[in-house]
């Protein structure tokens, strides 16, 4: 089958040539190690196009910071969030992947091949970059917060939202975003608290109709959370500020963060087209970016789903999308130097 073709020997050869010291040239370079970057690494490895991936900051990706995940096919008795994303990791050494640790710190995209720089120091240069770098949840900073993450915190109602079935939570923020995720956890709990710093929404206006008509929705106006209450167990509840100074508690055992995430694309701004927010535009259907041999997979694009297994999808499109556009340059410049041989 043409789609995983051994590659030529001597391009094998040029994959892990040394240049300049500092400087690495390779055939793929895979940029996050999240479900769409492992994801990647593996389809792109079996391949044969020797990839290399830099973890990052936070190898795994968000779903680290998870405990139980339940929401995963092939998983049924769910995995440890960890744990899943360790899988992920060896079987993609498994396929020959070049897995390392490091920050991808500035890129310049001006020119082919593609590069990177690693730590502020190593530069790595690609003929085909995938960028699975992910998006950070926004929180609120507090001690608190930090300290019950994964035992009640959370910032993803779609994926932690079952464990609190028939029980009280709150959700912190007052978008579209907080009201979509206050709505979905009205379905499976008893009672939601949304936490809003003003007195109106910022959702639109059909999305606020849909949380004032749910009876189990509660707004609680102009309150600010001061801290999250927990045990060794996890959350207990949550104490808040009114604008007025005066302090009260809520009991909750799940609190979710609904204020916005942030795209890790910033060292990408001045090549890559992006949203308003971040997020980096790909040709619908596919992990094309504006950048023909970029690409964008995962979290680090998808604003709207951002779930594990919908980034590990983007994260196959992007490695079969690069192997395709890999092989038709090859096929062209073989061609073009067959015509000039003649």
């Amino acid at each position: 089958m043409a789609l995983f073709k051994k590659m030529d020997n001597l391009e094998e050869e040029q994959n892990t040539e040394q240049l300049n010291g500092e400087t690495e040239h390779v055939k793929v370079l895979i940029v996050g190690s999240g479900p769409a970057g492992y994801t990647a690494a593996i389809y792109a490895a079996r391949a044969n196009l020797q990839p290399v991936l830099y973890e990052g900051m936070e190898p795994g990706g968000q779903l680290t910071t998870t405990t139980d995940v339940e929401n995963y096919p092939g998983y049924p008795q769910g995995i440890q969030g960890p744990d899943m994303m360790e899988d992920f990791k060896k079987q993609a050494e498994r396929f020959g992947t070049d897995i390392r640790f490091g920050l991808a710190t500035a890129a310049d995209l001006s020119q082919r091949p593609y590069t990177i720089t690693i730590d502020d120091k190593k530069k790595i240069q690609a003929d085909a970059l995938i960028i699975a770098t992910g998006a950070s949840a926004k929180y609120l900073g507090l001690e608190s917060e930090d300290q019950f993450k994964g035992m009640g915190v959370s910032a993803c109602a779609t994926c932690d939202g079952f464990f609190y079935k028939n029980q009280d939570v709150a959700v912190v923020g007052g978008g579209d975003s907080a009201a979509e995720e206050a709505l979905y956890l009205a379905g499976i709990c008893n009672k939601v608290y949304m936490i809003h710093r003003r007195d109106q929404l910022r959702a639109s206006q059909i999305m606020q109709e849909r949380v004032f008509q749910s009876e189990n929705i509660e707004i609680l106006w102009n309150a600010q959370t001061k801290e999250v209450l927990g045990d060794e167990n996890g959350v207990t509840g949550v104490r808040l500020q009114k604008t007025t100074g005066e302090e009260y508690d809520i009991s909750v055992t799940g609190f979710f963060l609904a204020i916005g995430h942030k795209p890790n694309s910033d060292i990408f701004r001045d090549y890559l087209e992006m949203d308003e927010t971040g997020y980096i535009k790909t040709t619908p259907g596919s992990t094309h970016t504006n950048l023909e041999g970029v690409f964008a997979a995962g979290d680090v694009q998808d604003s709207i789903y951002r779930q594990a297994v919908t980034a590990a999808g983007s994260g196959c499109k992007a490695a079969l999308d690069a192997e395709r556009w890999l092989a038709e340059k090859e096929f062209e410049a073989k061609k073009a130097a067959q015509k000039e041989e003649a």
